[in-house]
């Protein structure tokens, strides 16, 4: 059954690699109380996929850091109390982005507020993110991240816009 939800992909949201980090964001992003997508968000990720967060609790930047490696459904199970609780907004800055053939890794800043308008971000980080495209859509097969930290600030050459 997994697999079958796996495969319903929105078009648009897997049309490219922009189109599907904007849906992985957006789904995560919302008001307190608001139900995610989580049918969406399975979509987007090849069926194996992994979810990588380095910190040991969710949504903390300052706790021990080490891989949570965590399948779809580990993911969605560790973020929904949290989420549910705590209006939140996932917005991307710069990205580094490569490509060769069928893959691609993209190398994504992100900032996190509580509120679309909140005039700082409440955490900012990296993710690491693996793609593959299958000739007829775009799959995310991993996302590894880690939230900045006064001892792993985000350096400056991660915050430019590439031109």
């Amino acid at each position: 059954m997994l697999e079958v939800e796996t495969r319903n992909a929105d078009p648009a949201d897997v049309a490219s690699i922009n189109a599907i980090i904007r849906a992985t964001y957006d789904v995560i992003s919302g008001p307190t109380g608001k139900k995610r997508d989580w049918n969406r968000e399975r979509a987007l990720f090849y069926p194996g996929a992994r979810l990588i967060p380095t910190a040991s609790i969710p949504g903390r930047n300052d706790v021990d850091l080490q891989p949570q490696i965590l399948d779809v459904e580990g993911y969605m199970a560790r973020a929904e109390p949290l989420l549910r609780k705590l209006a939140f907004t996932k917005r991307r800055l710069p990205v580094v982005l490569k490509r060769f053939g069928r893959i691609a890794h993209m190398w994504s800043t992100y900032e996190s507020r509580h509120n679309p308008d909140d005039a700082k971000p409440f955490m900012r980080g990296i993710n690491s993110i693996q793609l593959f495209y299958d000739e007829s859509r775009w799959w995310i097969v991993s996302i590894y991240w880690q939230h900045e930290s006064s001892e792993h600030p985000i350096p400056e050459k991660y915050l430019e816009t590439e031109g």
